[in-house]
């Protein structure tokens, strides 16, 4: 009972001899809500097989042989040639465009520099979050370099939030016209969800923390060679290092209790947009190929169901 209601959560906690969150910063979170428990931490991982694409499965195939028995020698993927990186991650990246252009006619190309963003459309995620300043993003277009931006993902039926969300979007979308081109794709489901975290160029994730338990979008990037640029929140928090697997888009929130400030956010993220990932891509191809094999050879071969089955094994089911 808890404050005179059988309360469900509180039932779980008592009567469990093992209690974890699910990324270590969900674990210290959950820790200060319910002080009196001990709450550990294993954070998820995602299914190699499943959410590595057909391309860079080929690639696998060729370079690491067993990958799919041992996702730990998804570390050698740093051996792998950067070219052929590059070319797998080309072939996820038309096959995703090609599904788009089908779908909306927007007339997206594959050479330029593409965002995704695609999961539950809830107000916590901050999906308009990239599009809250048109004026900045039309700027940062013409000046740093072209971008493009895929949306996807559906609200709760009963969220209006979530619904209220998706619509400052498409307002966006209309006010950028075809200065800088933004689908939002219907109809999100698995397949849609394996063509955008192989295809897009960068992953964006944008919560306001601590709400992200863990998050598991950028771990299937990762696998297919794609850095995050995301708020250190969740996993990333654990998965993030600057300039090698991704961007953080501002620090990590010390104080759950602060309100974060939008607009601070928005600044951080369109000014290192600008200034960092954009002319990298454009300019420093190297560079940013290293980068891809770094998110395999880093976060794939890390942030995977058998890391986690194993923490499992060895923290919960047999201690």
């Amino acid at each position: 009972m808890h404050e005179g209601a059988l309360n469900m959560t509180y039932l779980a906690l008592t009567l469990s001899h093992y209690i974890n969150g699910v990324a270590k910063k969900h674990g210290e979170v959950s820790s200060h809500m319910y002080a009196p428990y001990r709450i550990d931490s294993i954070t998820n991982g995602v299914h190699v097989g499943t959410w590595a694409s057909e391309p860079f499965q080929a690639l696998f195939d060729k370079f690491i042989p067993g990958w799919r028995q041992d996702s730990f020698s998804l570390r050698y993927a740093l051996s792998i040639p950067s070219e052929e990186i590059w070319e797998a991650h080309l072939e996820a990246k038309r096959r995703l465009i090609h599904y788009v252009n089908r779908e909306t006619n927007k007339g997206m190309d594959s050479e330029t520099l593409t965002l995704g963003f695609a999961r539950r459309a809830a107000s916590y995620k901050r999906a308009d979050l990239l599009l809250s300043n048109v004026d900045r993003l039309r700027e940062i277009h013409s000046q740093a370099g072209p971008l493009q931006i895929i949306y996807a993902g559906k609200a709760h039926p009963k969220d209006q939030g979530g619904k209220e969300l998706i619509q400052r979007i498409f307002q966006a979308v209309k006010a950028l016209k075809e200065e800088v081109k933004v689908v939002y794709l219907q109809n999100y489901h698995i397949e849609l969800a394996k063509l955008m975290t192989s295809g897009v160029d960068i992953w964006v994730n944008t919560p306001l923390p601590p709400m992200e338990a863990s998050g598991t979008s950028g771990m299937k990037a990762a696998l297919n060679g794609v850095p995050s640029f995301s708020i250190l929140d969740g996993w990333w928090i654990e998965g993030c290092i600057e300039g090698k697997t991704g961007w953080s888009i501002g620090e990590v929130a010390t104080d759950v209790r602060t309100q974060r400030d939008n607009e601070q956010d928005a600044a951080v993220l369109y000014d290192k947009l600008e200034k960092s990932i954009i002319p990298l891509f454009y300019s420093q191809p190297e560079q940013f190929r290293d980068m891809m094999s770094h998110c395999i050879a880093l976060n794939g071969s890390f942030f995977n169901t058998q890391r986690m089955i194993q923490q499992y094994v060895l923290k919960a089911y047999f201690c």
